[in-house]
C-alpha cells in the first residue's frame, strides 16, 4: 500500500501550516500567495485534492470550476478594483508546482487602483 504525501494546499486546509486566509466555505479556501507576483495575488483552491489540473476539474466537476471563477471575481472586487487576471497552470513545464488544482488571482492594486507590470509574470 502506497501513501502519498499531502500537498501544501491540503496542509493549509487542515491548518497544519499557516496561511493568510481571505475566504473559506465548505468547498473552497482562498489565501494570499507567499511569493506574490502582483500587488494582489490570491490562490483559490478546492478543499478536495481530487483534481490535479483545471482540465480534470472541468471534466469532473464543472460546478466547482464555476465556483472558483465566481469566487475569484468576488475576491478581486473585495480586495482590489475588480479587475484581475485569473491563471491556472497545468503541468510542470507551464509553471505548475503544486499538483492540486488552483487558480491564481492577480490584480494591480490591493487598494482599488493602479497596475502591475505583467512582464514580471514570465509570459505575454
Amino acid at each position: 500500500m502506497s501513501t502519498t504525501e499531502p500537498t501544501v494546499f491540503e496542509l493549509i486546509v487542515a491548518r497544519t501550516i499557516p496561511a493568510e486566509i481571505v475566504f473559506e466555505n465548505e468547498r473552497l479556501i482562498a489565501f494570499r500567495d507567499i511569493a506574490p507576483k502582483a500587488p494582489l495575488h490570491l490562490l483559490v483552491v478546492p478543499k478536495s485534492s481530487e483534481y490535479t489540473n483545471v482540465a480534470a476539474l472541468a471534466e469532473g466537476d464543472p460546478y466547482l470550476l464555476a465556483e472558483i471563477v465566481t469566487t475569484a471575481a468576488e475576491l478581486a472586487a473585495e480586495h482590489s478594483n475588480g479587475e484581475y487576471r485569473l491563471i491556472f497552470n497545468s503541468g510542470e513545464s507551464a509553471g505548475q508546482t503544486v499538483f492540486h488544482v488552483h487558480a491564481h488571482v492577480l490584480s494591480g492594486s490591493s487598494h482599488g487602483s493602479g497596475t502591475f507590470d505583467e512582464s514580471s509574470l514570465g509570459f505575454e
